[in-house]
């Protein structure tokens, strides 16, 4: 569970049909749009929280990301 309300813990579910990164939350599907190692994660929910659904929302400025068990990143 996370720390406080600006810290969430995304785990990893696997990749979609762009083999983009999808983590889910409490129940809400988020992806990586940016998945670059030397690049910042770029976090957006699904649209209609499907798996395959399109980025929509960006995530909140200054919520801290665990990444459970760990960012998957394209090399």
């Amino acid at each position: 569970m996370a720390k406080n309300e600006k810290q969430i813990i995304l785990t990893y579910v696997g990749r979609d049909s762009w083999s983009r990164p999808v983590y889910i939350h409490e129940g809400v599907y988020w992806v990586d749009v940016e998945p670059r190692k030397d690049r910042k994660p770029m976090l957006c929910t699904k649209m209609h929280n499907q798996f395959d659904g399109e980025p929509n929302n960006h995530m909140q400025e200054g919520i801290e990301v665990i990444f459970e068990p760990a960012r998957d990143t394209w090399d």
